[in-house]
C-alpha cells in the first residue's frame, strides 16, 4: 500500500527545509525530498548575508525590509552559534551617485523600521579613524556611515532548520529525484527515485519549492500547470587570498552604479554579488570570466592594496518575476503560485534567506483550507537552531 504524508515538499534548499519545519511544527506528517544534498544549489551560493535589505527602500519594499528586520532579530535570538551580527560600512566618495544626505534618510528610515533599538541605529565614521577601515582607499573619500546588520554560514544553515523539522517529525528523503505527480480523487501521487527504484507516496498537499528548476518540476505534473512567468538571475562571488576585513563593505561599482557587497568569508575576503540573465539549464551555472574579473576590479578599486587573487568562484541562479523593471530593481518577495486544477498545489519561488521562516508560515495560510486541525507543536519563532560541525 503506498503511504501517505499530509505534505510533500519538493526542493532542500532554505525555502523548502523552512516549510518542512513550519509544517512539522503545525503538527503534520511531511516529506522533503532532495535530489542531491540540502542547500546544494542557489541557498549554497547566496552573499551569506542575514540583513534586512536597506538597497530595498529605494524600491518602496517597505514590508520587505520590516519583516527581513525580525526575522534577523529572530535569527540571532534563535541561532547564536550561525547568525553574527557585524558592522557593515558605507563609504561615499565625491563620484559616489548617492549622496550623504541620501543614506543619512535611509538608514534612519531603516532605523526607524527596526524600532529604533540600540542595534538598529547607526553613525558617521570620524574621518579620524578612517585609517582603520582595512585599508579603504581614502582618495576622494567624503565620509563613511556604520550601520548593524549580520552574516551566517548558508549550508550551515539550512541544514539546521532541517535538522530542527526532523527533530519536530519531519522526514527528509535524499538523494529522491523527482519523477512525476498526479492529481486525483483530492490527493497528489507523487513518484520519485531513491536507491535506483521507483517510488511513491500520496499527499493532500504539495509544495514546489524547486527553486530555479520550479517550472522544470511544474511540467511534471498533472493536471498540466501552466508555466510560471519567471526568470533566472545569475548572482557570481568570488573569495580573494585576502585576510578577512574586520566588516562588512557595502560599496557602488564605479561602472554601472550597482551595490556589491565586501565581505570576510572564514579567513579570506568574498566579494559579490552580480546580476546577470541565465537561460539554460540551473545546473551548468557558473561564474563567466566577465563576472570575475567585475567583482575583481571592483575590490581593488577600493581596496588597492589587497591582495585579489581569486582563490575560488562561484555562481547561482535567483528565480525573479518577469518585469520590465532592472534586475536589481525588481521586488525581492517570495512569489506563490496555485492552480484551480491542483487544489493544494503550492509554488514558491525567489524570497530572501533571512525571511525563510516567514516564507514558510505564509506557505502555511496558503494550505491550511486542505489540511484537517492539528495540534500545533512548536512555534518556529521561538525554536533553537543548532549548528552542524560535521
Amino acid at each position: 500500500m503506498t503511504r501517505y504524508v499530509d505534505i510533500c515538499v519538493i526542493g532542500g534548499g532554505i525555502q523548502g527545509c523552512g516549510v518542512a519545519q513550519a509544517a512539522a511544527a503545525a503538527g503534520y506528517s511531511v516529506v522533503l525530498l532532495e535530489k542531491s544534498g540540502l542547500a546544494s544549489a542557489t541557498s549554497s551560493r547566496s552573499s551569506k548575508l542575514i540583513h534586512g535589505g536597506l538597497r530595498y527602500l529605494e524600491s518602496g519594499q517597505f514590508h520587505l525590509v520590516a519583516e527581513s528586520i525580525y526575522e534577523r532579530e529572530l535569527l540571532i535570538q534563535n541561532a547564536p552559534d550561525l547568525v553574527k551580527r557585524l558592522p557593515f560600512y558605507i563609504p561615499l566618495y565625491k563620484q559616489t551617485s548617492r549622496k550623504p544626505w541620501q543614506i543619512f534618510i535611509g538608514l534612519s528610515l531603516y532605523a526607524l523600521l527596526g524600532r529604533l533599538k540600540a542595534v538598529a541605529c547607526f553613525r558617521r565614521v570620524p574621518e579620524k579613524d578612517w585609517p582603520t577601515l582595512d585599508g579603504l582607499t581614502e582618495k576622494n573619500l567624503k565620509s563613511v556611515f556604520q550601520y548593524t546588520d549580520a552574516q551566517t554560514d548558508d549550508i550551515k544553515l539550512t541544514r539546521a532548520v532541517m535538522h530542527s523539522a526532523s527533530e519536530l517529525g519531519a522526514e527528509l528523503i535524499c538523494p529522491a529525484r523527482f519523477k512525476n505527480a498526479r492529481y486525483e480523487n483530492k490527493q497528489f501521487s507523487v513518484a520519485y527515485e531513491h536507491d535506483n527504484q521507483i517510488q511513491e507516496l500520496n499527499c493532500t498537499v504539495l509544495i514546489n519549492a524547486g527553486g530555479p528548476w520550479v517550472n522544470q518540476i511544474q511540467k511534471n505534473i498533472t493536471p498540466q500547470v501552466k508555466e510560471t512567468p519567471v526568470e533566472l538571475v545569475q548572482g557570481a562571488h568570488i573569495v580573494i587570498k585576502q585576510p578577512a576585513p574586520k566588516g562588512i563593505y557595502y560599496v557602488e561599482s564605479p561602472g554601472d552604479r550597482r551595490a556589491v557587497f565586501i565581505m570576510p568569508w572564514y579567513e579570506h575576503t568574498m566579494i559579490g554579488t552580480t546580476e546577470t540573465q541565465f537561460e539554460g539549464d540551473p545546473d551548468t551555472i557558473k561564474p563567466t570570466e566577465h563576472e570575475l574579473e567585475y567583482l575583481r576590479n571592483i575590490v581593488e578599486y577600493y581596496f588597492p592594496a589587497y591582495d585579489s587573487e581569486i582563490l575560488h568562484s562561484f555562481a547561482g541562479a535567483r528565480v525573479l518575476p518577469k518585469s520590465e523593471k532592472s534586475m536589481f530593481n525588481r521586488p525581492r518577495d517570495t512569489v506563490f503560485f496555485t492552480d484551480p486544477q491542483l487544489p493544494g498545489y503550492v509554488a514558491l519561488m525567489g524570497g530572501k534567506l533571512t525571511g525563510y521562516r516567514a516564507t514558510a508560515q505564509n506557505a502555511m495560510d496558503k494550505i491550511k483550507t486542505f489540511l484537517p486541525e492539528k495540534d500545533t507543536i512548536a512555534d518556529t519563532a521561538h525554536i533553537h537552531l543548532k549548528a552542524d560541525n560535521d
